[in-house]
Protein backbone atom coordinates (compact mmCIF):
# COMPACT_ATOMS: atom_id res chain seq x y z
CA UNK A 1 0.00 0.00 0.00
CA UNK A 2 2.95 2.39 0.64
CA UNK A 3 4.25 1.51 -2.42
CA UNK A 4 1.18 2.56 -4.39
CA UNK A 5 0.74 5.97 -2.42
CA UNK A 6 4.43 6.61 -3.15
CA UNK A 7 4.07 5.77 -6.30
CA UNK A 8 1.52 8.29 -7.44
CA UNK A 9 2.27 11.24 -5.73
CA UNK A 10 5.90 10.37 -7.18
CA UNK A 11 4.16 10.49 -10.13
CA UNK A 12 2.15 13.45 -10.10
CA UNK A 13 5.03 15.52 -8.77
CA UNK A 14 6.93 13.96 -12.10
CA UNK A 15 4.33 14.80 -14.39
CA UNK A 16 3.79 18.71 -12.99
CA UNK A 17 7.59 19.03 -13.82
CA UNK A 18 7.13 17.63 -17.08
CA UNK A 19 4.54 19.70 -18.16
CA UNK A 20 6.53 22.72 -16.60
CA UNK A 21 9.64 22.03 -18.54
CA UNK A 22 7.62 21.14 -21.93
CA UNK A 23 4.84 24.02 -21.95
CA UNK A 24 6.75 27.11 -20.84
CA UNK A 25 6.70 29.49 -23.66
CA UNK A 26 10.03 30.44 -25.10
CA UNK A 27 11.40 33.59 -25.84
CA UNK A 28 13.19 33.04 -29.34
CA UNK A 29 13.33 34.97 -32.57
CA UNK A 30 12.24 32.42 -35.30
CA UNK A 31 11.09 29.17 -34.38
CA UNK A 32 11.89 25.83 -36.59
CA UNK A 33 9.50 24.04 -39.24
CA UNK A 34 7.35 21.24 -36.85
CA UNK A 35 9.26 17.86 -37.78
CA UNK A 36 7.02 15.53 -38.95
CA UNK A 37 9.07 12.93 -40.42
CA UNK A 38 10.10 9.87 -38.01
CA UNK A 39 14.02 9.95 -37.44
CA UNK A 40 14.69 13.58 -39.23
CA UNK A 41 15.21 15.25 -36.29
CA UNK A 42 17.52 12.54 -34.97
CA UNK A 43 19.26 12.59 -37.93
CA UNK A 44 19.85 16.43 -37.80
CA UNK A 45 20.95 16.01 -34.20
CA UNK A 46 23.60 13.40 -34.84
CA UNK A 47 25.18 15.25 -37.67
CA UNK A 48 25.54 18.01 -34.76
CA UNK A 49 28.24 15.73 -33.74
CA UNK A 50 29.31 13.05 -31.22
CA UNK A 51 28.88 15.36 -27.54
CA UNK A 52 25.61 17.69 -28.94
CA UNK A 53 23.73 14.65 -30.10
CA UNK A 54 24.26 12.82 -27.15
CA UNK A 55 23.05 15.19 -24.75
CA UNK A 56 19.89 16.20 -27.01
CA UNK A 57 18.89 12.32 -27.59
CA UNK A 58 19.68 11.86 -23.73
CA UNK A 59 17.41 14.69 -22.73
CA UNK A 60 14.87 13.30 -25.11
CA UNK A 61 15.41 9.66 -23.65
CA UNK A 62 15.52 10.57 -19.90
CA UNK A 63 12.51 13.08 -19.88
CA UNK A 64 9.82 10.87 -19.22
CA UNK A 65 11.59 7.67 -18.26
CA UNK A 66 11.33 7.32 -14.92
CA UNK A 67 6.94 6.92 -15.94
CA UNK A 68 8.79 3.49 -17.08
CA UNK A 69 9.21 2.88 -13.37
CA UNK A 70 6.63 5.85 -11.61
CA UNK A 71 3.58 3.71 -13.44
CA UNK A 72 3.73 0.28 -12.31
CA UNK A 73 4.65 1.98 -8.92
CA UNK A 74 1.54 3.48 -8.35
CA UNK A 75 -0.20 0.27 -10.00
CA UNK A 76 1.42 -1.66 -6.97
CA UNK A 77 0.51 -5.36 -8.47
CA UNK A 78 3.44 -7.79 -7.62
CA UNK A 79 2.28 -10.79 -9.76
CA UNK A 80 1.37 -9.57 -13.32
CA UNK A 81 2.85 -10.55 -16.39
CA UNK A 82 6.19 -8.61 -17.39
CA UNK A 83 5.44 -8.57 -20.75
CA UNK A 84 1.62 -6.95 -20.31
CA UNK A 85 3.06 -4.84 -17.46
CA UNK A 86 5.94 -3.45 -20.11
CA UNK A 87 2.95 -3.12 -22.85
CA UNK A 88 1.03 -1.21 -20.81
CA UNK A 89 3.96 0.93 -18.95
CA UNK A 90 5.25 2.04 -22.80
CA UNK A 91 1.51 2.35 -24.11
CA UNK A 92 0.99 4.74 -21.14
CA UNK A 93 4.29 6.55 -21.75
CA UNK A 94 3.31 7.22 -25.35
CA UNK A 95 0.18 8.66 -24.62
CA UNK A 96 1.34 10.86 -22.44
CA UNK A 97 4.27 11.97 -24.37
CA UNK A 98 1.95 12.40 -27.79
CA UNK A 99 -0.49 14.79 -25.04
CA UNK A 100 2.64 16.70 -24.19
CA UNK A 101 3.72 17.28 -28.33
CA UNK A 102 0.27 18.24 -28.85
CA UNK A 103 -0.05 20.27 -25.81
CA UNK A 104 2.85 22.14 -27.14
CA UNK A 105 1.39 23.30 -30.70
CA UNK A 106 -0.94 26.11 -28.42
CA UNK A 107 2.78 27.22 -26.55
CA UNK A 108 4.88 29.73 -28.09
CA UNK A 109 8.01 28.77 -29.51
CA UNK A 110 7.59 25.04 -28.93
CA UNK A 111 7.04 22.80 -32.19
CA UNK A 112 6.20 19.57 -32.63
CA UNK A 113 8.28 17.07 -32.99
CA UNK A 114 7.47 13.19 -33.32
CA UNK A 115 11.31 12.17 -32.90
CA UNK A 116 10.53 13.58 -29.19
CA UNK A 117 7.30 10.78 -28.74
CA UNK A 118 9.93 8.26 -30.03
CA UNK A 119 12.37 9.52 -28.19
CA UNK A 120 10.11 9.45 -24.59
CA UNK A 121 8.27 6.30 -25.41
CA UNK A 122 11.80 4.17 -25.77
CA UNK A 123 12.91 6.10 -22.66
CA UNK A 124 9.78 4.82 -20.92
CA UNK A 125 10.29 0.87 -21.85
CA UNK A 126 14.20 1.21 -21.27
CA UNK A 127 13.74 1.94 -17.77
CA UNK A 128 10.69 -0.20 -17.55
CA UNK A 129 13.22 -3.20 -18.56
CA UNK A 130 16.36 -2.03 -16.58
CA UNK A 131 14.56 -1.50 -13.08
CA UNK A 132 10.64 -2.93 -12.80
CA UNK A 133 11.16 -6.69 -13.22
CA UNK A 134 14.46 -7.21 -10.41
CA UNK A 135 12.19 -4.00 -8.07
CA UNK A 136 8.87 -6.68 -8.48
CA UNK A 137 11.10 -9.55 -7.75
CA UNK A 138 12.59 -7.78 -4.60
CA UNK A 139 9.35 -6.53 -3.45
CA UNK A 140 7.94 -10.06 -3.84
CA UNK A 141 10.86 -12.22 -1.81
CA UNK A 142 10.06 -9.39 0.87
CA UNK A 143 6.16 -9.65 1.02
CA UNK A 144 6.65 -13.88 0.98
CA UNK A 145 9.12 -13.74 3.89
CA UNK A 146 6.95 -11.26 5.93
CA UNK A 147 3.58 -13.78 5.44
CA UNK A 148 2.56 -15.77 8.07
CA UNK A 149 0.78 -18.94 7.39
CA UNK A 150 -2.81 -17.94 7.60
CA UNK A 151 -2.23 -14.68 6.11
CA UNK A 152 -3.91 -14.99 2.57
CA UNK A 153 -6.36 -17.40 3.23
CA UNK A 154 -10.40 -16.24 3.85
CA UNK A 155 -10.44 -17.76 6.84
CA UNK A 156 -9.41 -15.30 10.03
CA UNK A 157 -6.38 -16.43 12.04
CA UNK A 158 -8.02 -17.84 14.96
CA UNK A 159 -10.59 -19.69 13.14
CA UNK A 160 -10.53 -23.35 12.43
CA UNK A 161 -12.66 -25.11 9.40
CA UNK A 162 -16.08 -25.82 10.29
CA UNK A 163 -16.51 -29.00 8.89
CA UNK A 164 -18.12 -29.69 5.73
CA UNK A 165 -20.59 -27.65 4.01
CA UNK A 166 -24.13 -28.40 4.80
CA UNK A 167 -26.14 -29.24 0.91
CA UNK A 168 -29.57 -29.32 0.08
CA UNK A 169 -31.25 -32.55 -0.91
CA UNK A 170 -33.45 -32.36 -4.22
CA UNK A 171 -36.76 -31.82 -4.28
CA UNK A 172 -38.74 -32.43 -7.67
CA UNK A 173 -41.50 -30.25 -8.60
CA UNK A 174 -44.54 -31.98 -8.66
CA UNK A 175 -46.58 -31.87 -12.14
Amino acid sequence: MVVRVAGFVLLAAHLLLVAWIGLRPRDVAWVTAPNTIPLHGLRADLALGGAEAARLIGEGLLLLAPLGVLLPMADGRLHVSGWASLARTTAAGALVSLALELLQTAVPGQVVDVDSVLLNTTGVALAHLLLVPAGRTRLRRRWEGRRTPGQGSALPRNEGSQGATPTITRVPIAR
